[in-house]
């Protein structure tokens, strides 16, 4: 039997400064605590890009037009938020384009943990929470997105996302739901 990660997702202090949901992080840190409780490995998924963007090309609309010193290793917005960050032991990985999976070895080291379950959690629904699940789900995981542990600029893209597209490929729960369906002690 496979295991279950929580995936936190890009919770960098410049992506959260687009959030307007002034309870957002409060309910992302919960999400992570729920599952450092159960035991559930959590992985830190965040973006950062090389000195000069060199690995990002003109024609990306997202990439090539982020100002040079923007989510680089010396870029302090590009911090994971210190309510959200990793704890000694959970795994950072970094990626260099939208999906967690992009640019990085996430899938050798899920699958070297016998991972086959993700729980996503992260900013923005619209960005890495959605190309995620979607690679995730052809990668055949099992993918489920925490409501509550997710947000986006746009609150009502956000809500469409979460109960269209999200809900018809995987499981779509808050935080407790997710504890009370899926992490009762056995």
């Amino acid at each position: 039997m496979s295991r279950t990660a929580l995936l936190a997702m890009d919770l960098q202090r410049g992506h959260l400064a687009h959030i307007t949901d002034d309870g957002y992080l409060t309910r992302a840190a919960r999400a992570l605590e729920t599952a450092r409780a159960a035991e559930v490995p959590v992985v830190h998924v965040a973006l950062r890009l090389r000195p000069g963007h060199v690995d990002a090309h003109p024609r990306n609309k997202i990439f090539g037009a982020l100002p040079h010193h923007l989510f680089t290793a010396d870029d302090p917005d590009a911090a994971i938020h210190p309510d959200a960050g990793p704890r000694d032991g959970e795994t950072v990985v970094y990626k260099n384009r939208v999906s967690a999976f992009a640019g990085n070895d996430l899938h050798q080291i899920l699958a070297a943990q016998d991972v086959g379950h993700l729980v996503l959690a992260g900013v923005a629904t619209s960005g890495i929470v959605l190309s995620t699940a979607l690679q995730a789900i052809d990668l055949d995981y099992r993918v489920t997105v925490l409501s509550d542990a997710c947000a986006d600029p746009d609150p009502a893209l956000h809500r469409v996302l979460l109960d269209g597209i999200l809900a018809r490929r995987g499981d779509v729960f808050t935080t407790e739901e997710w504890a009370a369906a899926e992490l009762r002690p056995v």
